[in-house]
């Protein structure tokens, strides 16, 4: 049986860090496979006008194709070049329900995600997604500095 191992990307230098952790655990399992999930945040709560509301399909569309071709894409070549087995995945969503989500769905038994959070009044506010994501999620987690 293959383990799968999800990473969550931001785009930013945290999530190379925990490309690495990842690649660092699937070496040491052996029968391994990295999913490299990029989520955009996004809530369906979200008030707009009608014209918005006409756009936002497209708007969205985008969205998924801009992040797999700049953040997903790269990440899975370079993983797969190294030797991986990888694939990846670009949804909309709340990242900590949607990282979970995409886990269960595919047999996940691991997240590795790098630590970034939101600073001041927005943290007190919405909270962490790493934070919500460390609570809540069904499979262990670990999360890189």
């Amino acid at each position: 049986m293959t383990t799968k191992i999800v990473i969550g990307l931001d785009g930013t230098e945290t999530g190379e860090r925990a490309i690495a952790f990842a690649k660092d655990m699937a070496e040491r399992i052996g029968s391994c496979e990295l999913l490299v999930v990029y989520v955009i945040e996004w809530s369906p709560f979200t008030f707009q006008t009608p014209e918005e509301n006409a756009l936002r399909h497209k708007r969205r569309e985008e969205e998924l194709e801009l992040a797999t071709a700049r953040v997903v894409n790269p990440a899975v070549e370079a993983l797969k070049s190294a030797g991986f087995e990888a694939r990846g995945i670009v949804r909309h969503g709340d990242v900590a329900e949607t990282l979970n989500d995409i886990t269960v769905e595919n047999g996940g038994s691991q997240i590795v995600v790098g630590r970034s959070s939101a600073d001041g009044f927005k943290k007190r506010l919405f909270g962490s997604s790493t934070q919500n994501l460390v609570m809540h999620a069904e499979v262990p987690v670990t999360v890189v500095n």
